[in-house]
């Protein structure tokens, strides 16, 4: 029987209620498994923020382990009744706790974060949530274990920060290690270099190391369990009775999760497309003792009589004009840039070009740093850099958007009501999405603008 791989997420594990409802949709499976699990909330950001303080201050290495371990000591009194579970519990936490302990002492020794130490640090909110969970499932009579990744191996290419999964390589291996018939808990969010160094799948990556461990198990589905009802027409913050989505494709639900809709890390579908592995979106809340999607992403590619399925919205993104006669015409002007950028890791989410500018779209946390890189190349062909901040990226989705006539009509007269203006707008790029921005302003009209227009 082929497997089904589950990802909790931290906003599953806040507080008791939140776990022995993820415990009751596990015991609802009944059947061999692989559960891969994020960080407590908030974790990762803790983490973040003491490989910068304990550079400077070794103090700040007892205020965070005394942080996490009060934090896992209130989850194991709240979640075991017997004591013994209580006591081998926190003794597995104050091992791990210790671990990464010595890791933040070899920080505050050299004064600084090698790219391997970085990676193996912010792996502990993972390590820790695996820990503990399955504990847990162990004491609710589930036959559950512990898996790390750098046991299997899950082997990546190797690249700190922001690796991918080398299927070729760690597919035997994942297959080996995880092929008894029982419940593995596995944390998310990082593999191993063909070196065997941590190397993390990117910020919010414990989504696409489930699906590349669905992959290499070719599992029966991916299961992402959210507090959430699916995916939606709209946030339902910005408009008046929002449809949920019972199906999207791939190619659908990759470009609403790049512009922001939240559900799904951008890279969840990357590995699944080709195996055609169905993505099951589950809300945790509305659980009721059956394992039921509310939003199946898979293969499928369905058009509507409305065209878009769903308009989000995205407010991590600047726009950097680089400005010049002929500057979109001058032979390695852009060249130049982006390897500049590039080397910097900066990632750049979209260029758009005329004759007299080149629009970079970039992240809002990249923006000041890329100005700085591209003000120091001196190039003669750029003669103003301008940055354009408070800007919203709104996106539009749906199969067939490029191939129904009107669609763009519709959609600026539905603005232009709400006298909302475009600044820009990019369409042919996906065959599913089309893009523009407006002011920040103006986000919210223009998205219940639109919503109205196509769902009424």
């Amino acid at each position: 029987m082929k497997k089904v791989v589950a990802k909790f997420g931290g906003s599953n594990l806040k507080k008791k209620e939140d776990i022995q409802k993820l415990v009751g949709v596990i015991k609802a499976y009944n059947r061999p498994m692989v559960i891969v699990v994020s960080a407590f909330y908030g974790i990762t950001n803790h983490l973040i923020t003491s490989l910068a303080e304990v550079k400077k201050d070794e103090s700040y290495i007892n205020t965070l382990t005394r942080f996490l371990r009060e934090l896992k000591e209130e989850a194991i009194l709240e979640n075991f009744e017997e004591k013994h579970w209580q006591e081998k519990t926190m003794r597995l936490v104050e091992e791990r706790i210790g671990e990464l302990s010595r890791y933040l002492t070899g920080v505050h020794y050299i004064g600084d974060v090698p790219e391997f130490v970085e990676d193996v640090v912010l792996s502990y909110g993972e390590r820790l949530s695996s820990l503990v969970l399955t504990s847990i499932l162990q004491a609710n009579g589930i036959e559950a274990e512990e898996a790390l990744p750098e046991e299997m191996p899950l082997v990546t290419d190797g690249e700190f920060g922001n690796a991918t999964v080398d299927y070729k390589v760690a597919s035997e291996h994942v297959q080996k290690r995880l092929g008894e018939d029982k419940v593995y808990v596995v944390p998310g969010f990082y593999g191993v270099s063909p070196k065997g160094k941590v190397t993390l799948l990117g910020r919010g990556g414990s989504d696409y190391s489930a699906a590349a461990l669905a992959r290499c198990l070719e599992a029966e589905s991916l299961d992402v369990w959210k507090d959430v009802d699916g995916f939606m027409s709209a946030d339902p913050k910005l408009v008046n009775a929002p449809r949920r989505l019972k199906s999207l494709s791939y190619a659908e639900a990759a470009e609403l999760s790049y512009f922001g809709a939240g559900i799904l890390h951008p890279r969840t579908v990357e590995p699944l497309k080709r195996l055609n592995i169905p993505i099951n979106i589950g809300n945790i809340d509305a659980f009721s003792g059956v394992i039921e999607p509310r939003t199946v992403v898979c293969g499928t590619e369905e058009v509507t009589d409305a065209i878009i399925k769903s308009v989000t919205y995205s407010n991590d993104f600047c726009i950097l004009k680089l400005r010049g006669a002929g500057v979109g015409l001058k032979r390695g002007v852009l060249a130049k840039v982006t390897v500049a950028l590039d080397k910097a890791g900066i990632n750049i989410k979209s260029v758009i070009t005329s004759q007299i500018v080149i629009n970079l779209m970039l992240s809002v946390s990249d923006i000041k740093k890329a100005y700085r890189i591209v003000e120091e190349l001196e190039l003669s062909a750029i003669t103003e850099l301008v940055v354009e901040e408070q800007i919203s990226t709104i996106a539009v989705v749906g199969q067939g958007l490029l191939d129904k006539p009107g669609i763009s009509g519709r959609l600026f007269m539905a603005l232009a009501r709400q006298d909302v203006n475009v600044k820009m707008i990019v369409s042919g790029a996906s065959a599913v999405a089309s893009y523009f921005i407006v002011d920040a302003s103006d986000q919210d009209k223009a998205i219940g603008a639109i919503h109205d227009e196509f769902f009424g």
